[in-house]
C-alpha cells in the first residue's frame, strides 16, 4: 500500500512542477538511519517520501493528526506513526529505535512544527540516532507549502547533507546531545543558504 500510494503522490506532484533533489548520493545506500529536515508545511512531508523511493521512510507525527480516522488512516499507511508532543512518553524513543533496528528508515522534522521562521532544534532526533547508533542525515526543503501553492505549479527543491553520527570519544552522552544538537542546527543552516542560491 505504501508504495501505491507514494508513486500515486509522485504522479501528482510531478504534474505540479516537480522537484529538484540535490546531493541524493549524500545518502546511506542501506541501512537504517534518521533523517531531520526542515518543516514548514504538509507539502515537504509528501516529497521527502516521494524522494527516498523505492526505500520507505517512517514518519513521527503529532497525536492530533491521528484524531480524524479518515487522516489517521491515510497517515498510518504512509508509515506515520503518533507521538505525544506535550506529553512524550516511551513511544517517543521505542518506535523508531524498533524501526531503526530493522534497518528502516526515520523522518523527524526537529523543529518540532511547521514554521518558516529559524527555531531552535529540539533533541528527538539526535537522541533516537545516538540510542540506535545511526546516522543522521540533515535535509532542507524549500518549495510550495500548501495546496494553494502546489496548483500554482512552483518547483520545490530539497537537499541533503552528509550522514552526522553521534558519538565522540571526548564527551558524556548529555554532551553529546547538546553539541550534535547545535551541529545539526548549523548544518541545516548552511543546507539552506546552499539550496537558496540553486536553481
Amino acid at each position: 500500500m505504501y508504495h501505491f500510494i507514494a508513486n500515486l503522490l509522485k504522479g501528482i506532484l510531478t504534474t505540479t512542477g516537480g522537484i529538484k533533489v540535490f546531493n541524493k548520493e549524500q545518502l546511506p545506500k542501506d541501512g537504517a538511519y534518521v533523517v531531520a529536515c526542515t518543516h514548514t508545511g504538509y507539502i515537504d512531508i509528501l516529497w521527502l517520501g516521494v524522494s527516498l523511493l523505492p526505500r520507505q521512510i517512517h514518519y513521527m507525527a503529532k497525536k492530533e493528526l491521528f484524531t480524524n480516522k479518515f487522516i489517521g488512516g491515510f497517515l498510518t499507511k504512509l508509515n506515520a506513526f503518533p507521538v505525544d508532543r506535550d506529553n512524550p512518553g516511551p513511544s517517543v524513543l521505542k518506535i523508531p529505535s524498533r524501526l531503526l533496528s530493522k534497518g528502516e528508515i526515520v523522518g523527524i522534522f526537529p523543529s518540532g512544527t511547521r514554521t518558516n521562521e529559524q527555531s531552535a532544534l529540539k533533541q528527538g532526533a539526535i537522541t533516537i540516532a545516538q540510542r540506535s547508533k545511526v546516522p543522521v542525515v540533515p535535509a532542507v526543503y524549500i518549495g510550495p507549502n500548501t495546496i494553494g501553492e502546489l496548483i500554482k505549479f512552483k518547483k520545490a527543491k530539497l537537499i541533503f547533507g552528509e550522514p552526522m553520527y553521534i558519538a565522540s570519544p571526548d564527551m558524556d552522552a548529555k554532551q553529546a546531545r547538546e553539541h550534535f544538537t547545535h551541529e545539526l542546527e548549523r548544518r541545516l543552516g548552511l543546507l539552506r543558504e546552499d539550496l537558496n542560491k540553486k536553481k
